[in-house]
Formats: structure tokens, C-alpha cells, sequence
């Protein structure tokens, strides 16, 4: 969320007017898409659904990349930044009816998400992360009774943040209370800030000036960002809270209005710690229309510094190779003989998920965009609530037989092809022989 502090934002935020304008809006928008990133988890397939594998070929192997569950936002500025309006409001009179209750509803949001621990796991996060775990380990029960027998290891790893570190103990922890013989087995969560937290890390650093100073990236998110139609969307929002004489004094109505966006947001995450859970109600401030537009705008941002981003250029994806080699790695150790795992499993952030399902050519992250055809919800399919919301997963099911090894790909628990020059092992399957994987992705 924006940082901004409650006294700052009001000096800036009360001031003339911008005028109303009409706009265009995104063609394509549903009720989960306007939460972007900050989307709750639902696996993407009944798994009754799963192809089976082919006669003969056994689990030996399984490996994850996975987002940590739902969680807190990470700080109180949006907020913060609405209350301070809403206080002075309330002290002229200028509350609409609904508008009344909504500072009492953001105060008791704010207190959960401080209880929590502003950035931590949500009771929803929790479950999320258990219930992933346990998926895995139905759809794998063989290769959960082979480690058991041979005393194979499961290697955790984490990117060091805290929600990322409980995510994998709250994961290994599902899968040894389903399991206690697989206590033992299941290694200590180790750190390793360059594989998934690269964004961060030295690999990173041409990505971050990218982030810092690249004037065409400024200058498209500025051009799709400050539109009519976000400032007519601005005025809507406020409207509802507060009275039109009070919006009118609003100069900057686009930022308060994304602090009201950001709470609708962020309270699906945090919906086990609402009054009853029950929820929290925000989507009483946004309508369906206005939430979608500020949530398309999410997804610009996301799309242009995390995805595909421009055609011309591989800055936002390139620095997810190390954890692409990885996944390949631990594959081909296996098939070696030189591994003694079962399972790899990796907690980490949406700057790495979003990424590296563009280097891999996931659905959904295959279409960069161009000067003359720039990201929308119209001609691009890229939406966070589908390529990274909360919890998302990326995992990777390897079968062996007689010395042929074949993976199959799981993406939000959804069976997943993988990239077009990537041939199955027949068609339509999701099986795929690990030399063809090696061939069409270079490293052969």
C-alpha cells in the first residue's frame, strides 16, 4: 500500500477540485479478477479430474514454488489515509449514510489486521497453506509412502520474510500431522534470498534500476494510470462515503480513492478475522464497475513490472532463470541418482511467481505488450488474481519407469501444459519425458 502519512495525505488531499471527465473502461472484468494479486486461494481443478499416468511409471519425485498464503496488509497508510479524511468529515457533516459506518468498519479492520501482525498470515493464509499440503499429499499418497520407506528427505526452503517462512512451516506441519512418520524426514526450513527472493538480491539489481529509472515504464504506467476514466472512477468512490461538497475539495481524489480500493482489496484475506467472519463489507464502497477499473490499474503495474511486460525487452522475467534451473535441477538429480529427496518445497512472494510464469510461458503470461497495443483487459489475458493471488502454486509431479522420468505440471493445482515447443508425450496429455523438457527449454 501507499505510504503516506495521515497528516501528509489530508494537507494534500484537501485542495481544489479536478474536473469530472468520461472515459473507456476494460472489456473484461468478473468480481475475482478486481482483487488482483491480493486474490484468495482456490485450487484451479478437482483433482478426481487429474490425468493418470501412464501404465507402469510411479511418483518418485514432487517439487513446489509456492506464494505464501493470505495475509495482513502490509502497513496501515491506506487506512490510515482514509480515516484522517473521513475524521474531518464527519466533523463537517459531509458523511453520506453509508459513509457513516464505513470509519467505524475500517477502524475494526485495522485493529484485526494489527493483531495479526501487519504483512503476517490471516487465519485464511493459514488454512490456505494447510489445505495445499494436504492436497499434495492425497494426490501423491505412493510417493509419501515411498519416502516413509526409504527414509528419503523433504527439503524446505523459504525467501527469509516471515509470512514465506510460516507458510512452509504451516505446510510441513499439515503434512506430518497427516503423517507422523514423515516428521523426521521433513528438513528445517533453510533460507535462500537469491533463488526466491531475487527481486531483492544481487541477481536483481539491473531489474531494480529498471524499477527505479526506466522513463518508458513511468511514462505508460502514467499515461494508462491517469485516464478520464480513473478520475471518473475517483469521484464515484468517494461519493459514496462522502458528501459532494467534500469531494469537490479533494485534490489528489485518485489517491484517496485507491486507499479505499486497497481496503476492498485486502479484506477477502482477512475475511476469518471480520466480526462473526462474515466479512468485512467493503464492496459496499466501490461498485462492481469502480472496483474492477482500480483493480485493472493493479494489474497494469503488476503486469508491466513483474510480467511480460514490454516486447522488446526481458528485465521484468530474466532474473527467475535461477529458480527455472532449479526446478530443473532437482529433476535431474533425482534421475542421476544423486538426490536423496522426495520433495523440494519453496515458499516465496509474488515477485517471483509473477516472473517466473512469464519466463515459463504459463497461460495467461505469453503476450508482452507494444507501443502501438499496450496492456488492457480487452486484447491481453494477464490478470494477478489468476497468475499470482495468494497462495498461489506452482508444482511439478515426476514419474519414473524402467529409467524414463516424465513431469507433470501443476499451476494453481490446475494441470497445466507447458510451454507451446514443448511436446507431451501424446497428445493432449500433461505428461511430459524430461529429455523433451530439457530440449525445449535449452538445456539439453
Amino acid at each position: 500500500m501507499r505510504r503516506l502519512s495521515p497528516a501528509l495525505a489530508l494537507c494534500a488531499l484537501l485542495a481544489a477540485a479536478l474536473p469530472t471527465q468520461a472515459a473507456d473502461r476494460p472489456a473484461h472484468h468478473d468480481s475475482y479478477d478486481s482483487y488482483g494479486t491480493k486474490a484468495p486461494y482456490a485450487p484451479g481443478q478437482d483433482p478426481r479430474g487429474y490425468e493418470r499416468p501412464p501404465a507402469g511409471f510411479t511418483p518418485v519425485f514432487t517439487e513446489n514454488v509456492s506464494r505464501h498464503g493470505s495475509r495482513a496488509a502490509t502497513g496501515s497508510e491506506a487506512g490510515d489515509l482514509v480515516l484522517a479524511l473521513w475524521d474531518k468529515a464527519e466533523s463537517e457533516g459531509q458523511l453520506t449514510r453509508r459513509g457513516e459506518e464505513f470509519g467505524p468498519k475500517v477502524r475494526t479492520l485495522l485493529d484485526a489486521m494489527a493483531k495479526v501482525g501487519y504483512g503476517n498470515l490471516s487465519g485464511r493464509g493459514k488454512q490456505e497453506m494447510r489445505s495445499t499440503a494436504r492436497r499434495m499429499q492425497q494426490r501423491l499418497p505412493g510417493l509419501f509412502a515411498r519416502i516413509v520407506r526409504d527414509g528419503e528427505r523433504i527439503d524446505v526452503v523459504s525467501s527469509g520474510q516471515g509470512r514465506a517462512v510460516d507458510s512452509a512451516d504451516l505446510y510441513t506441519g499439515a503434512l506430518a500431522e497427516t503423517d507422523p512418520a514423515l516428521k523426521p524426514l521433513i528438513g528445517p526450513t533453510r533460507t535462500d534470498k537469491d533463488l526466491l527472493y531475487f527481486h531483492k538480491a544481487a541477481g536483481g539489481a539491473a531489474y531494480r534500476d529498471y524499477i527505479a529509472h526506466d522513463q518508458r515504464l513511468a511514462s505508460t504506467l502514467k499515461s494508462i494510470t491517469d485516464q478520464p476514466r480513473t478520475h471518473e472512477a475517483a469521484r464515484s468512490v468517494l461519493r459514496r462515503i462522502f458528501k459532494d461538497a467534500f469531494v469537490e475539495r479533494i485534490t489528489d481524489r485518485v489517491t484517496a480513492a485507491r486507499a479505499v480500493y486497497d481496503l476492498y482489496a485486502i479484506a477477502p484475506a482477512m475475511r476469518e478475522e471480520s466480526p462473526g467472519g462474515k466479512g468485512w463489507g467493503m464492496d459496499r464502497y466501490l461498485s462492481h464497475r469502480d472496483a474492477a477499473w482500480f483493480g485493472y490499474l493493479g494489474d497494469t503495474e503488476d503486469f508491466y513490472e513483474k510480467g511480460p511486460g514490454f516486447a522488446d525487452s526481458d528485465i521484468t522475467y530474466k532474473m527467475a532463470g535461477v529458480l527455472l534451473d532449479d526446478l530443473f535441477k532437482q529433476v535431474e538429480a533425482k534421475r542421476a541418482g544423486t538426490s536423496a529427496l522426495g520433495a523440494e518445497l519453496r515458499f516465496t512472494h509474488a515477485e517471483e511467481i509473477i516472473p517466473l510464469a512469464a519466463l515459463m510461458g504459463l497461460p495467461g503470461s505469453t503476450k508482452p505488450a507494444t507501443p502501438q497495443q499496450p496492456y488492457t483487459y480487452a486484447d491481453n489475458p494477464w490478470r494477478g488474481a489468476s497468475v499470482a493471488p495468494l497462495g498461489a502454486n506452482i508444482q511439478w509431479d515426476v514419474y519414473e519407469k524402467d529409467g524414463r522420468y516424465l513431469v507433470r505440471m501443476l499451476y494453481n493445482e490446475k494441470e497445466t501444459p507447458f510451454k507451446a515447443t514443448c511436446h507431451p508425450i501424446s497428445k493432449g496429455s500433461t505428461f511430459y519425458d524430461l529429455n523433451e523438457l530439457e530440449h525445449c527449454f535449452d538445456r539439453a
